[in-house]
């Protein structure tokens, strides 16, 4: 038995000691983990971005592109009627909520940029953009930022960038934004397409991000989400920014238009939904709705030209078709009976 005791007690502590060093091995690792969680969190994103206004719509917006993973949660904020902000270069997100919240209560976005410095801890490695709902704007870069860095600001607009080729991505993007046409959402793009040709970020390419907002633009008309879009990781997240915007302003309209149709603004919508019409020409589901509000407005021979099309792309809508109390007004036509059969 002493044998069989002593034998035991040795296992014993041969256990507590192996558990002890796996403990020790573990906390090791923890500490690990939380110094490079640490570390993570202050990697520079070095970036490159527009904030902007489009003056005749009231949108606001913000693009961005970066060496950095999912760019798109930590740079861009922007809150309709009230202001865009981007926040770079060991951001500190908190200047994007933040600012708004400034610009929301009156201030200029000096103001605002002026109050966000004035109590961080590293002011100097930080850049911002930030432009009001009014058209004033503020762009900073602080003097400890990775070079190239820099920004340029005027009417409505902001751009900034840091850990960049050169200065002309900033030049350039402010030429391309100036120069372009179209939605603010195009216009953004255009500028941060620009900004990459001309050299972009220094260290490649991963992610990219573009927000638009305006007063009820969201889905039913309950938030400001006009479109937002991101890339986490690709690449190039240039291309397929581009993809995701194609169909975002086809989606932006479709919610547009639809939101009216269910205030029963029938006049209102039917441009708003042949823009979506255009811009998705192959879409069943785009142009069905197109169906249900060109017949609203009092167009039923362009709604049954619209229904045609919608269930020659799609025949599995016949059903919803055959039953949608929103098509009532075209029961008993020919053609529609044709079509739903």
């Amino acid at each position: 038995m002493d044998k069989y005791r002593s034998f035991n007690v040795r296992m014993t502590h041969r256990i507590v000691i192996g558990l002890l060093a796996l403990a020790a091995m573990v906390i090791c690792v923890g500490v690990l983990v939380a110094g490079d969680d640490r570390a993570a969190a202050y990697q520079p994103i070095s970036t490159f971005s527009i904030v902007a206004r489009d003056p005749s719509t009231g949108e606001l917006g913000v693009a961005v592109a970066s060496r950095f993973f999912a760019v798109g949660t930590v740079v861009p904020w922007a809150k309709a009627n009230v202001g865009a902000v981007a926040t770079q270069s060991y951001a500190n997100t908190s200047f994007g909520w933040r600012g708004l919240e400034f610009l929301e209560k009156g201030m200029t976005p000096q103001a605002a940029l002026d109050e966000l410095l004035k109590d961080d801890d590293r002011p100097q490695q930080r850049q911002v953009g930030i432009v009001a709902a009014d058209g004033r704007s503020v762009t900073y870069t602080g003097k400890e930022c990775l070079n190239w860095a820099g920004g340029r600001s005027g009417p409505n607009y902001a751009i900034q960038g840091n850990i960049l080729t050169g200065e002309a991505v900033v030049d350039t993007m402010e030429k391309t934004f100036l120069q372009t046409d179209g939605t603010l959402a195009s216009r953004l793009y255009a500028a941060l397409m620009a900004g990459d040709a001309a050299g972009g970020d220094s260290r490649g390419r991963q992610s990219a991000a573009l927000l638009v907002v305006r007063q009820g633009a969201g889905y039913g008309g309950y938030t400001d989400r006009a479109i937002d879009i991101r890339v986490d990781d690709a690449v190039d997240p240039f291309k397929e920014l581009g993809r995701l915007l194609d169909l975002a302003q086809v989606n932006y309209s479709w919610n547009e238009a639809w939101t009216l149709f269910t205030e029963k603004k029938f006049a209102e919508a039917l441009p708003i939904m042949e823009r979506a019409g255009r811009l998705a020409p192959s879409n069943a589901e785009v142009l069905y709705d197109l169906t249900v509000i060109r017949l609203a407005a009092g167009e039923k021979a362009g709604a049954l030209e619209a229904l045609e099309k919608a269930l020659g792309l799609n025949p599995l809508l016949k059903k919803q078709a055959a039953a949608d109390n929103d098509l009532t007004g075209l029961r008993g036509d020919p053609k529609y009976e044709a079509l739903i059969k």
